[in-house]
């Protein structure tokens, strides 16, 4: 048998040996294409479309409601922290450095009052000690100890007990009337200042920054939200507009309560943000920018304060660098300057309300404190310490009385700050209330009835 050239012979069947299996045909197209191919030819009919337009609303309604759920959680997240954590944290911050510089105040006047310490005075510094100490452990327990704050915590609790120490070496030594007592004091007063009251400080300015920080995260706004909400109800009017045209009829039950659920969460959702935003900047603007200025002003009081008894302790045997001046005279100078400055500010920020009373109060007695200050410098100057030291720590008319009204009329004007910010505050929270679970509960709400409305129109075609 002949076979033509290049031709590959067939072979014959051998008996016994099973027949190669026939080709397999190729696959026309992946499952992909077959869907696809559908998708297309549902498109060219009006019950395909309507099916299409259904499935698209309803996603861009859910997606609108769980976008809104997500970013108004974050943002009720923020102000929460701002109410309950990073506001406290600052506050107790303030109260640390206050407390510091408190104790610093007592520990002079107590031992500028001679060996037997006014037991008033005592248990002032005793007190002011006992706080910062419970404030620092509070404030380690919500901290985390590798964090900037978490490092100037454990600062301060190194660095107390050290303080505390020297003025107790100071008070016994007074206690005996040995000169050296003045250098113990003028050592713990170094210690504060050049490094209790600085730790203090930066933590302060930490705890604040983070508030701002929440402040801030909670008042930005929802644009994804909002985007997602303005592009489903502009979706939903097309479709019923299209589906007017086509019908002439006017209104479609489902996609009517679609559009009216949509619009009632993006109303509630742009009105709700506003009003959070707004309670939030008052709590800052009218409470916190308020409390800033007060504490510094208070903590220029105590200081103030502090160098004025060290100026009589001392007794001019510590001078400035260049030897021109008395340093804790120069330094309370600078430090009523500071509070002068800080009681304008305060003041232009009370305004008219009821917390502008308790800062003209403590401007009168700044005023009254700078005063009796200078009579008492003219007596030191004079030779005449122990008239001196009677307009310092005396009971009447004293520099000591002017003190404790400023501190007094501080402490008023601070309790009524903290409460304008945590009205404000929490009212700015109050707003996100309910928000994230009614957008959820709503947007699915409005999926189910545009699906109805679309399967309302399908009916027509069966």
């Amino acid at each position: 048998m002949t076979h033509p050239p290049n031709a590959e012979p067939q072979r014959e069947p051998v008996p016994g040996r099973p027949a190669a299996p026939a080709a397999v045909p190729a696959q026309r197209g992946s499952a992909r294409a077959v869907a696809a191919e559908r998708l297309r030819a549902a498109a060219t009919t009006e019950p395909g479309r309507l099916q299409i337009i259904g499935a698209v609303l309803a996603l861009l309604v859910v997606a609108f409601g769980a976008v809104t759920a997500l970013e108004v959680s974050d943002r009720s997240s923020a102000a929460d922290d701002v109410v309950s954590r990073s506001q406290p944290l600052s506050s107790d911050a303030a109260a640390v450095y206050r407390s510091l510089a408190s104790a610093d105040t007592m520990a002079a006047s107590g031992f500028l009052a001679g060996a037997e310490e006014p037991e008033a005075v005592h248990e002032q510094y005793e007190k002011a000690v006992g706080e910062a100490a419970r404030l620092l452990v509070r404030a380690a327990a919500n901290t985390d100890a590798g964090s900037a704050s978490g490092q100037e915590i454990t600062t301060l609790n190194e660095l107390l007990p050290v303080y505390t120490g020297l003025v107790e070496r100071a008070r016994a030594n007074n206690r005996q009337g040995l000169p050296l007592g003045g250098a113990y004091l003028r050592y713990a007063n170094q210690k504060m200042t050049a490094e209790l009251l600085p730790a203090a400080e930066r933590l302060y300015e930490t705890e604040t920054g983070r508030l701002h920080s929440d402040t801030d995260d909670a008042r930005r706004w929802p644009f994804f939200a909002l985007g997602a909400g303005v592009v489903a109800l502009a979706a939903l009017v097309w479709t019923q507009r299209r589906n007017y045209r086509r019908t002439n009829r006017v209104f479609n039950q489902g996609l009517l309560a679609a559009t009216a659920v949509t619009a009632v969460v993006l109303l509630w959702l742009a009105v709700g943000h506003t009003v959070a935003r707004a309670g939030l900047r008052d709590a800052m603007v009218h409470g916190q920018e308020s409390l800033d200025v007060l504490n510094k002003a208070r903590i220029d009081s105590l200081k103030a304060r502090a160098n004025e008894n060290l100026t009589l302790v001392a007794r001019g045997a510590v001078l400035t660098a260049d030897g021109a001046q008395d340093k804790y005279e120069k330094d309370y100078t600078t430090g009523m300057k500071s509070l002068r400055g800080r009681l304008e500010h305060a003041g232009r920020l009370a305004g008219g309300s009821p917390g502008g009373g308790p800062v003209a109060e403590a401007v009168s007695g700044a005023a009254e404190w700078q005063k009796r200050h200078r009579a008492a410098r003219a007596t030191d100057d004079q030779g005449d310490y122990n008239g001196a030291l009677e307009q310092i720590i005396g009971p009447g008319r004293s520099t000591g009385e002017s003190f404790a009204e400023v501190d007094a009329a501080l402490t008023r004007a601070l309790g009524h700050e903290q409460g304008e910010f945590t009205a404000a505050a929490e009212s700015g929270r109050g707003a996100f209330g309910g928000l994230p679970a009614g957008a959820a509960v709503l947007a699915a709400l409005g999926a189910v009835a545009a699906i109805a409305g679309i399967n309302r129109r399908l009916s027509e075609y069966r």
